[in-house]
């Protein structure tokens, strides 16, 4: 994590290795800064990597869980302060794992730990070719009755093998959801119509989230779907990731100076090895 030091000042960090927590071997971090200025103000930044593999939504609910409730933690610890959650969720915003990021709660029992990130409904043959399921009640039946969670499966969730409703303790806003964008790189619900495309993947699994006292003022657009597709997938020569990178501006809510202005970047998919699959071609395309 990077910051401008003639601006912000660390107070505390925190690295969390998941598989100290039984939840795989993915890693996120947690940071608490100062701005330097006399009325300064604190914040909570974080990032993180989910796990990739769309069968184990128990998995993805367990560590945004727990990642939210030790960014919960340190807001309270300094001051009940303003949190930035950035990273690569592996979840699409069509997703129930989106629902609980923005609502704290989902009720597992409604739904597939094997589909509850939506990524396999956006490989690129689906997306490009514009390729849907029809749902009929029928096939929703029949999805309902497969709905069986393990005791162990809900405790990885849930944190506990009891509990049914997974929550988090934040109430948090997407940056890009917030601030309007063109409809040539946004979908309806506001998000990024794709921030990584590979060979097995077309779509948006990447945000920046924000909680109480920030109010985001403007965002980077990424890309239209018709560019991504021509670099035949990423990374490609021109750009050295598998995803797109996200940047939001912040301003603290009223209280606070005009100019006291938070740039939150990320870059994705930095903190561990990449999960995703390389694209089976490169593309000097791009443009």
């Amino acid at each position: 994590m990077f910051w401008k030091a003639d601006k912000f000042q660390l107070l505390e960090a925190e690295s969390i290795e998941f598989k100290q927590y039984g939840l795989r071997d993915n890693v996120a971090q947690l940071s608490v800064f100062e701005m330097l200025k006399a009325d300064s103000k604190r914040l909570v930044v974080g990032n993180i990597h989910v796990l990739y593999n769309p069968r184990r939504g128990d998995v993805k609910l367990g560590q945004i869980r727990f990642f939210s409730s030790r960014a919960h933690s340190l807001s309270e610890k300094w001051g009940n302060v303003s949190v930035v959650l950035a990273g690569d969720y592996n979840s699409t915003p069509q997703s129930a794992i989106y629902k609980f990021l923005s609502s704290s709660k989902l009720n597992i029992m409604l739904h597939d730990r094997r589909d509850l990130s939506g990524q396999r409904s956006c490989r690129p043959t689906q997306v490009l070719g514009l390729k849907r399921e029809k749902n009929s009640l029928f096939v929703l039946m029949d999805r309902f009755f497969k709905y069986c969670w393990t005791d162990e499966e809900v405790k990885v969730a849930a944190g506990s093998p009891g509990c049914r409703i997974v929550m988090h303790p934040l109430k948090l806003n997407s940056s890009y959801a917030t601030v309007k964008g063109s409809t040539r790189t946004r979908s309806p619900d506001g998000e990024p119509l794709a921030t990584s495309y590979h060979s097995k993947f077309l779509g948006t699994v990447d945000y920046l989230w924000y909680s109480h006292g920030l109010l985001p003022t403007r965002v980077l657009e990424t890309v239209t779907i018709d560019v991504l597709s021509k670099t035949g997938g990423l990374p490609c020569k021109k750009l050295g990731s598998d995803h797109l990178a996200l940047v939001s501006e912040f301003a603290f809510m009223p209280g606070t100076k005009e100019d006291n202005k938070i740039s939150a970047i990320t870059t994705l998919a930095t903190l561990s090895a990449l999960a995703s699959p390389p694209p089976e071609e490169d593309d000097d395309s791009f443009v």
